[in-house]
């Protein structure tokens, strides 16, 4: 809640019951102020005496000062030198730069309840506050003084994005106004349980920045280290270099008080100012001879320095604190100001081209597809990380080599070769039995041998169907995912596009399903191979013929034989049958060295046409789809374009606005620091 310049105001929040002994203290304590200002008056008019008598002093001054216009003690505290600074930091509020996230030196009023704090801030501005029994201030309050061409003073309350013109009569009621809108109703009954901790978190976010000044407003009727504002303020300002403390109703308490003050028993290092605020209907004025007059004669406050006395000096302390304050913060905003214009600027500039024309929405989509093209080329065929640093998911090469590497072992771990078991050679002997016909003894027919290699092949015809079409779904969640990033500032193509990719991939995964199929039933109908490494090795493991055919025909010898990559075979089942061993030993060589020809081919085979796929997608036939289906038939797509989303169009103005706002910033803070370095500092 707006309501002036430079002093902000919170008051924390405390149940009291007590309202009958609190009636009966402000009864006492009007008739003490009354006696008081009697007594005040009276010596008035003596030192008036005087200084007639001394010809100090005429009648006529009164009227010449009656004639002008009370001055709020802020604002006559302003010199030349001062003023540039608080305007410009004035200009930066108005100009809300602090929604950036660059703070303004604030000075922020604390206090714990009834110390004094509206009280104060009516003193130094001459502007009327709300006042009654009980919780007053209930929300942050904020007032700005401000120089204006006009003799005529303007006041204005500003709330929930309102701006209300006020006369000085209605300032107490708008604000009382204004509270109940933003707070409710309720002082204390009905308030939520938690109300203490809310308020102390909204004043722990003013005075935490340390470009705040903390103005602790203390009562002299207490001990100053009890004061929870106290304790607030050490815990943000250990050292106290940012506190100043005001000490209010030091004429109900000025025993002790010139010690409190002068031994600063709390670190208060900008030092106390000691006031008395106004009382009742007095004016300002009346309030300030009033103030004067107590600081002078009273025989323990007139001990206290001239110089930590009166709202006058607490006024001129507050301006030079906050220039002083102001001049050591203005090259850390100006740093900010930088930066934070900097990073909008290179995020505006990050953002894709605001599009106007279907030329321009052509060329950006054609850009977008050539970036993504360029991308998918990177992660698939030539193994770069660099993009996606962080996601093993998007290392392409890596991962499909490892899907090939385990598809490769489960193929061979679906055919294995027989161990110690009364199975070997078994089957061989069958199909070969079954196979013979009319021809020469001791023949090996081919029939038998493409037999024994087809039942081979339908043992792992699955494999290679399931392999290729997890590989192509992998490949189809890397395209959507690199095409979706890419497409991230137009998602109306989102869906198009998309469409598009998965139509594409549907196709190429049924082409590659038939054309491994097409493998498949090859090797089951084909053998053949020109390796060199078929005859070597069937020629190194039929090397072992004659020492295992001697075993079989030997009866006495063990039945157990240690074979060249078959290891221990169980051979006693085969004694029966010794005039077709042989053709069965020789047969089951040369389809264990062929299989494992067939499957390094299958491997082989279905690795290069992934590749060769692969490329053809990325190089040819994604960009031809997708184009096709966006631009195609008049389907409007890149009309489409043209229709930015409320999501970038939103994130394009919020940067727009906030590049704006900066760049006026920084020219305020640039004409100060000019002014700065000419002048020299601010003491």
């Amino acid at each position: 809640m707006l309501v002036s310049r430079r002093i902000l105001g919170l008051q924390t929040w405390r149940k009291s019951n007590h309202y009958s002994s609190a009636k009966n203290a402000a009864v006492q304590d009007r008739r003490t102020s009354q006696l008081l200002k009697h007594l005040a008056k009276k010596m008035a008019r003596f030192l008036i005496g005087k200084m007639e008598s001394f010809g100090l002093y005429s009648p006529d001054d009164d009227e010449e000062v009656t004639k002008k216009p009370y001055m709020a003690p802020l604002f006559s505290s302003y010199n030349d030198r001062i003023r540039p600074l608080l305007d410009t930091i004035d200009s930066l509020r108005n100009l809300n730069v602090m929604k950036e996230g660059i703070q303004l030196p604030t000075i922020v009023v604390v206090g714990d309840q009834s110390s004094g704090k509206s009280s104060v801030l009516e003193s130094l501005a001459g502007i009327s506050l709300p006042r009654s029994q009980g919780i007053c201030t209930r929300v942050p309050l904020v007032m700005r003084l401000q120089d204006h061409s006009s003799d005529e003073q303007e006041l204005q309350l500003e709330y929930h994005s309102k701006t209300i013109e006020i006369t000085e009569d209605q300032i107490a009621d708008a604000i009382n106004a204004a509270t109940k809108e933003i707070a409710g109703d309720g002082k204390v009954h009905g308030q939520p349980e938690n109300i203490y901790e809310q308020i102390s978190d909204i004043i722990m976010e003013y005075i935490t920045p340390k470009e705040s000044i903390i103005l602790n407003v203390l009562s002299a009727t207490v001990d100053f280290p009890t004061c929870e504002s106290i304790r607030m303020s050490q815990r943000v300002d250990k050292t106290g270099e940012r506190t100043l403390a005001v000490v209010t109703k030091v004429d109900k308490a000025p025993e002790g008080l010139l010690e409190k003050v002068t031994t600063d028993a709390v670190k208060i290092g900008l030092g106390y100012v000691c006031v008395k605020n106004r009382i009742g209907n007095e004016s300002y004025a009346e309030a300030r001879t009033e103030e004067a007059l107590l600081f002078q004669t009273h025989p323990l406050l007139s001990k206290i320095p001239k110089l930590m006395v009166g709202i006058p000096v607490l006024a001129q302390t507050l301006v030079q604190i906050q220039a002083a304050s102001i001049g050591r913060c203005l090259p850390d905003i100006v740093k900010k100001i930088n930066e934070k214009l900097n990073q909008s600027m290179d995020e505006l500039n990050s953002m894709p081209q605001n599009l106007t024309s279907v030329i321009d929405a052509t060329t950006a989509l054609f850009q977008i597809l050539g970036a993504a093209k360029e991308t998918l080329k990177k992660i698939f065929l030539q193994g770069e990380i660099e993009e996606f640093p962080d996601d093993s998911s998007m290392h392409c090469s890596a991962r499909m080599a490892e899907m090939l590497n385990d598809f490769s072992k489960k193929l061979y771990s679906k055919s294995p070769n027989y161990a110690v078991s009364g199975d070997f050679l078994v089957e061989e002997l069958k199909v070969i039995e079954e196979a013979k016909g009319i021809g020469l003894p001791n023949f090996i027919p081919r029939t038998a041998f493409l037999i024994l290699l087809q039942r081979k092949v339908n043992q792992i015809a699955a494999s290679p169907i399931d392999f290729i079409n997890k590989m192509w779904d992998y490949i189809e969640s890397v395209v959507v995912g690199v095409l979706k990033k890419h497409l991230e500032a137009y998602p109306q193509l989102r869906s198009a596009t998309l469409r598009a990719t998965h139509n594409l991939m549907a196709g190429t995964k049924k082409r590659s399903e038939d054309h491994v199929k097409e493998l498949v039933e090859m090797e089951k109908i084909v053998d053949y191979t020109s390796n060199p490494d078929y005859l070597k090795k069937w020629a190194s493991l039929m090397d072992e013929q004659n020492r295992f055919m001697e075993v079989i025909r030997d009866t006495s010898r063990s039945t157990l034989v240690t074979l060249e990559g078959f290891g221990e075979v169980q051979v006693g089942h085969l004694r029966d049958l010794s005039t077709m061993v042989e053709q069965a030993f020789d047969m089951k060589m040369r389809v264990t060295v062929y299989w494992n020809i067939v499957i390094m081919r299958l491997v082989d085979s279905l690795a290069m046409h992934l590749h060769f796929c692969v490329q053809k997608l990325i190089n040819h036939e994604m960009l031809h789809e997708i184009v096709n289906e966006l631009i195609g038939q008049q389907k409007g797509g890149i009309e489409r374009m043209l229709e930015e989303s409320p999501v970038v169009a939103c994130k394009r103005e919020r940067l727009n606005n906030s590049i704006k706002l900066l760049k006026q910033s920084k020219d305020v803070v640039a004409n100060i620091m000019d002014c700065i370095s000419e002048d020299g500092p601010i003491d």
